[in-house]
C-alpha cells in the first residue's frame, strides 16, 4: 500500500483524488502528515475525498496513529491517518479511457475470509 505524504501546501483536492483512487485500488489508503498545517490539510483531504466516494455509497471514516519518520539523518514524530470505510463496498480499479471494464470487482484484503 502506498502513504500518500501530505505537506503543509499540498493541493487538498488534488490529495483528495489520490486518495479517493488509492481507495477504490486498495480499500484502505494511509496519509502521512508532519506538522500541524500539513495534518490541517490531510483532514481536509480526507473530508473532500470522503464527498467525492459518497455517491458510491462509501462511508470514509480515519484512524489516526503516531508514526517517527527519518528526514535527513533526523527522526520526526508524524501523524499517519489510516483511511477506511464503514461500508463493504466490492473495490473496482478506476477505468482509464482505453482500458475494458474490470472482469470482476475486488474485495478488501480484510473481507477476503468473509462472505459478502
Amino acid at each position: 500500500m502506498n502513504v500518500l505524504r501530505i505537506a503543509a501546501r499540498s493541493n487538498a483536492g488534488l490529495a483528495a483524488g489520490a486518495l479517493a483512487n488509492a481507495f477504490r485500488e486498495e480499500g484502505v489508503a494511509e496519509l502521512q502528515a508532519i506538522g500541524p498545517k500539513a495534518v490541517n490539510q490531510a483532514v481536509k483531504t480526507i473530508a473532500i475525498a470522503r464527498g467525492y466516494l459518497a455517491s458510491s455509497g462509501v462511508d470514509l471514516y480515519f484512524v489516526p496513529s503516531f508514526v517517527d519518520v527519518e528526514l535527513q539523518d533526523e527522526t520526526r514524530t508524524g501523524i499517519r491517518f489510516t483511511v477506511r470505510s464503514r461500508t463493504p463496498v466490492p473495490l473496482l480499479r478506476p477505468r482509464r479511457r482505453d482500458a475494458p471494464p474490470s472482469p470482476e470487482p475486488r474485495v478488501p484484503p480484510e473481507k477476503e475470509w468473509q462472505d459478502l
